[in-house]
């Protein structure tokens, strides 16, 4: 096998690797614990080393959602006031999901409301859905050789159902291979129930300290920029800039209607040319339509949110959703595949953002 570029290139077989160290931990893997203290006792958790810099945290009772990650000794993530927080308290009345919000590198929003809380039908539907807040079933992690290269996967499915009422299954699949900086996030959503059932997808990507700070541009192939509010407008055109931590900051939110290749291919990224790193996200439109952009340059609430998304994020009442909602028909199935790509220099940092820059479909 070759090992990328910014480790000693040597070609090395399962048994000639096996020389060099006496475990395969020593080099990469999947280590499997459970965290002890506060409200996150109890979680469940993976710890993924590729063995190219890339290091991760997937909370097995947290949606298999990936709480932090770092990249060459980098932290990239945001970690909210909260905390890692065990699913067993969350609340979703009021704000009990933002007293259980850890962001993380990603938290999962849905699966039938993304955003503002509502109710619709006689239905209560809580902030950003009950997804993100549900344990994993069927989890399961492992390594696999495949043409010599050791390949690491988390997979599992999340169940949001109950009496006289919805049927929607989550399956999850994780998967990166050894020297190489990339995560590949495979998702599926089952209707198991009787009836159509709306469903709202919102991947909640989120950037922070010291990756995120004033040095750091997201990097987009928009055609269309929609501030959400009065507060976005006043800051519409720095969208793409960060500044320090700012007293009394007011979220900003815009959504980007984003250029694409002909299948529907699109990416975005976020990056530090000073500490010449970035984090790009592929995924196509014809999955997640929509982009939405979260900035947040608060002190102490510090992060810049990229997000995927099939929907907009005022809830399922939101008159920017109204005629545009997904929906799942009995025994339906629909993917989601995203792909976390770490920019390691400035070569690949310039190569992503051309590649951004070259997307020449418009809708």
């Amino acid at each position: 096998m070759e090992l990328s570029s910014n480790m000693k290139t040597k070609k090395l077989t399962k048994s000639e690797m096996l020389k060099y160290a006496g475990d395969f931990s020593q080099l990469f893997g999947i280590k499997e614990h459970t965290l002890a203290g506060g409200k996150a006792k109890g979680v469940k958790a993976f710890d993924v080393k590729t063995g190219s810099g890339l290091e991760f945290t997937v909370l097995a009772d947290r949606c298999l959602d990936i709480a932090g990650l770092s990249f060459n000794g980098i932290n990239c993530s945001y970690i909210a006031k909260a905390g890692i927080v065990a699913p067993e308290y969350y609340n979703e009345n009021g704000v009990g999901f933002l007293r259980n919000y850890f962001a993380g590198f990603l938290t999962t929003c849905g699966l039938r409301n993304v955003g503002n809380p509502c109710d619709e039908n006689g239905e209560s539907f809580p902030l950003h859905g009950r997804i993100a807040n549900t344990p994993g079933e069927e989890v399961c992690a492992s390594t696999e050789w495949i043409d010599d290269v050791p390949v690491l996967t988390i997979s599992g499915k999340m169940r949001e159902a109950r009496l006289f009422g919805e049927n929607l299954v989550l399956g999850r699949k994780i998967t990166c291979k050894y020297g190489e900086n990339k995560i590949l996030i495979q998702n599926t959503v089952e209707n198991l129930g009787f009836k159509r059932e709306t469903l709202m997808l919102l991947f909640h990507f989120n950037m922070g300290y010291p990756f995120l700070d004033e040095d750091a541009m997201l990097v987009t192939p928009t055609q269309r920029l929609t501030p959400r509010d009065q507060d976005a407008i006043m800051g519409e055109a720095e969208y793409h800039q960060c500044q320090p931590p700012t007293p009394d900051y007011s979220e900003q939110v815009f959504y980007h209607n984003l250029k694409s290749n002909p299948n529907g291919n699109t990416s975005v990224a976020l990056v530090n040319e000073k500490l010449k790193i970035g984090v790009a996200i592929h995924f196509n439109k014809k999955q997640l339509f929509n982009f939405t952009q979260w900035k947040q340059m608060g002190e102490g609430d510090y992060v810049m949110g990229m997000e995927p998304c099939n929907c907009y994020v005022g809830g399922r009442v939101d008159p920017r959703n109204s005629g545009i909602l997904d929906y799942l028909e009995p025994g339906e199935i629909k993917n989601f595949d995203l792909t976390i790509e770490l920019l390691n220099g400035m070569e690949e940092i310039s190569s992503a953002i051309a590649n951004i820059n070259g997307y020449m479909v418009r809708d």
